[in-house]
């Protein structure tokens, strides 16, 4: 028998996408997937459904995380962001492909977002240990005082991740979040969740604690009202929410006074981001502290 005759023809092996919770990739505790195709309707891969409990997993993840990663250095952090970029670079062409395939990009349009992603995440690191000086400092008191302002991160953050721009709309929500010490739950683009159900393979590689960032994909319908309504969930970015379901987002997260970043009309993902993503979810803490002859007291608030 000839070896052309028993030759076998070798199947491809299909990449199973896992949500990134916890540091872990788990599946969707429902074991619902849904089907992922390409601008041309070509199907692409099956993305884990996640449902209300995956979301509150998410949360619990990102709040047990919180403590040490708003504990560490902003230097640590601003290194860890660059070990992301990193990591990024050396997988350049798997997310070129999957950026590609998403948005429906030639080659050379997907290369330049992924390396504009890329470079963004830079852009953050560099922040890290610059923001402080920025939108803190020593305030004049007219009295025997110093006061003293610094900035602190909000805690856990939702994200509902834009639907058009599958990495470099993501990347330019989640970064400035973490940077300035803040844990994060992301609601993927629902249609086009694979280069952010990647990213968290990154992550996982890239001395980023687990639990910091927590990738879900699927319904922002579904998961978003249960998420702004969650009383340990501390702020909400509506970024890629349209108008109908921020409106009811925003309902769902005054019952606990959450902070609430609007959606813009128009965001440009490729501009200059600014500061403004970062500022968002800060908070300021006023120290007083006597000189002189009162002694070496303190209060802040």
């Amino acid at each position: 028998m000839s070896d052309s005759s028993t030759a076998q023809t070798r199947l491809n092996v299909f990449k199973t996408y896992k949500l990134y919770v916890g540091g872990k990739f788990p599946r969707s505790e429902s074991g619902r997937v849904y089907e992922v195709t390409d601008s041309k309707g070509k199907w692409l891969a099956n993305a884990p459904l996640s449902s209300r409990k995956d979301a509150r997993d998410a949360v619990v993840a990102a709040r047990k995380a919180f403590g040490g990663w708003s504990g560490a250095t902003a230097y640590n952090r601003g290194q860890i962001l660059y070990r992301i970029a990193e990591m990024l670079e050396g997988r350049r062409e798997q997310f070129v492909r999957e950026v590609g395939e998403a948005e429906g990009l030639s080659k050379s349009k997907a290369a330049a977002v992924v390396d504009a992603a890329i470079d963004r995440w830079v852009w953050y690191a560099g922040w890290t240990d610059k923001i402080g000086q920025i939108v803190g400092g020593a305030n004049p008191v007219a009295g025997p005082y110093f006061n003293l302002s610094t900035p602190e991160p909000t805690g856990v953050v939702t994200v509902v991740a834009p639907q058009d721009s599958s990495f470099m709309g993501l990347v330019s929500v989640i970064a400035p979040v973490i940077a300035t010490g803040n844990t994060v739950v992301v609601i993927a683009s629902e249609k086009s969740p694979l280069p952010a159900l990647s990213l968290g393979e990154v992550l996982a590689t890239s001395d980023l604690p687990g639990g910091v960032v927590n990738i879900l994909s699927g319904k922002a319908s579904e998961m978003g009202p249960h998420l702004a309504a969650h009383q340990d969930v501390n702020a909400i970015d509506l970024a890629g929410a349209d108008a109908a379901l921020a409106k009811e987002l925003e309902i769902a997260a005054a019952d606990n006074l959450k902070r609430v970043l609007r959606p813009q009309p128009v965001d440009d993902w490729n501009a200059d981001p600014g500061t403004h993503r970062m500022t968002a979810f800060l908070e300021t803490k006023t120290v007083w502290h006597p000189t002189g002859s009162l002694g070496a007291g303190g209060s802040s608030y």
